[in-house]
């Protein structure tokens, strides 16, 4: 797998990119990305649920995480970037949601919430630039309640081998411009979820053949506790 970068180089691609994000990954994902969100909201999120989404970036699955658990539901979303996290209230407040919303700034590998907090907690396409992408996730089971559920969408090889190849040789170009990249590439954590107790609700593989997500949702067993976020 290759070297993530640097937090702060990521912090300022973010800053920069953050006005265009959301058109730049649908183009780069033929649109595929908003596919998973909407899948990871479909198999996770419930009315009146507290939600966490982190690496929430411009907020596109916080909003649907929103509508989904209605007035009686609260959604976090934590980001690395200030930039992002502006586009994101800004959408939240054109979308009327803002109200039920809390913006958190920080590091999704060390998350600033106690265990057992979220009914739902999400990644969608944020795992992929962390340094240590199975601690990240082992971060969101620990913050998910018992009962509760992980939900997350990230980059993943390509199954066919010559395709991989492919995708290989066009990251090593792509990886030199950090405002196309991203800091993006193929992670897998589906393991350390398991590992963690995790057990194994939804799973499939998306996209396009040179870039397919991986979307997995899984369930933290116990019985749901009375904490709130």
């Amino acid at each position: 797998m290759r070297q993530a970068l640097d937090p702060s180089k990521l912090k300022s691609i973010y800053d920069k990119v953050s006005s265009r994000y959301d058109f730049q990954h649908a183009l780069v994902t033929l649109s595929s990305d908003n596919r998973g969100r909407k899948m990871v909201i479909e198999h996770s999120v419930k009315e009146g649920d507290a939600v966490l989404d982190a690496g929430a970036g411009t907020g596109s699955t916080a909003l649907m995480a929103a509508q989904k658990t209605g007035p009686s539901g609260k959604v976090v979303l934590f980001d690395l970037s200030e930039g992002m996290l502006a586009e994101a209230k800004t959408k939240a407040e054109a979308s009327g949601v803002a109200s039920r919303m809390e913006f958190r700034t920080g590091d999704m590998s060390s998350l600033p919430f106690s265990d057992d907090t979220f009914d739902v907690v999400l990644s969608t396409y944020s795992l992929c630039p962390l340094g240590d992408p199975a601690k990240g996730a082992r971060e969101l089971y620990r913050v998910a309640k018992p009962g509760g559920r992980v939900a997350v969408a990230h980059s993943t090889d390509p199954a066919n081998p010559f395709v991989r190849w492919l995708a290989e040789q066009l990251e090593r170009i792509v990886w030199r411009i950090p405002g196309l990249s991203l800091g993006c590439r193929s992670v897998a954590v589906t393991d350390a979820l398991r590992a963690a107790g995790g057990e194994i609700l939804f799973e499939a593989t998306i996209g396009i053949p040179l870039w397919p997500f991986k979307v997995l949702v899984v369930r933290k067993p116990g019985h749901a506790s009375q904490t709130q976020a």
